[in-house]
């Protein structure tokens, strides 16, 4: 894994950490992390939160994807509409058949151009192709899947898809507190940091029992501190 440098910073890596971790992992603003430390009793402006998330989210969250077990060969893909700056973009999102975020990909066009796009970066990352792949009735998929000579199963039901829909939910949130994203390069970097995160704590509560999940989720928490431990 890559090292993160902490050096030249006046506050304990400890301190960074944790508030990358608050932004990436919640739905908070800026400030309301700033008013979570100040509880704390640690003066942090929203500001340098700010400059913490950017500098070492990006390090972090790729740390963090190279400790991910292979995921699922059951894809399922879905888009969504992000408006930015009065524009109307499409956030294309490919997870597994278990809510595992494996892509995504901010397009300004929904068409069989910006779906060959999302999975040439798809096969391209994990290396594989997948068995199964659930979509909704748009065409440009069956386009993008010839065109990549996939022989995947294709199940194009949109009611077959709710994984892949229910998969947007975070981001619709964060997107309302964020007032919506400044630009298609901010989305995209920001939502690499908030994917990773979100792929190392979720856990399917309700199909495992307490203390399975205790310990899955002090698992999660080991790996984020080993993901972001300074050199």
């Amino acid at each position: 894994m890559q090292n993160i440098s902490f050096k030249r910073h006046r506050f304990p890596p400890e301190v960074i950490r944790h508030t990358v971790w608050l932004y990436a992992r919640f739905t908070l603003s800026y400030r309301d992390v700033e008013d979570l430390l100040a509880e704390r009793g640690l003066d942090i402006s929203y500001e340098t939160a700010r400059r913490w998330f950017l500098k070492f989210g990006a390090p972090i969250s790729r740390n963090l994807r190279r400790t991910r077990p292979t995921p699922s060969d059951y894809w399922h893909l879905d888009e969504m509409i992000i408006v930015i700056r009065g524009k109307r973009h499409y956030l294309w999102r490919a997870v597994d058949n278990e809510g595992e975020v494996l892509d995504f990909l901010v397009q300004p066009k929904r068409n069989a151009r910006a779906a060959l796009k999302l999975m040439r970066k798809l096969l391209k990352k994990q290396g594989w192709a997948p068995k199964r792949i659930v979509t909704d009735k748009l065409r440009s998929y069956h386009v993008a899947f010839r065109t990549l000579d996939l022989t995947a199963e294709h199940i194009d039901n949109k009611r077959s898809n709710n994984r892949a829909e229910n998969s947007h939910q975070p981001v619709r949130r964060r997107e309302r507190k964020m007032q919506r994203f400044k630009s298609p390069g901010s989305a995209q970097r920001f939502l690499n940091i908030q994917s990773a995160t979100y792929n190392t704590f979720y856990f399917q509560r309700h199909l495992i029992k307490r203390p399975t999940f205790k310990q899955y989720r002090a698992e999660a928490f080991d790996v984020w501190e080993s993901a972001a431990t300074a050199a």
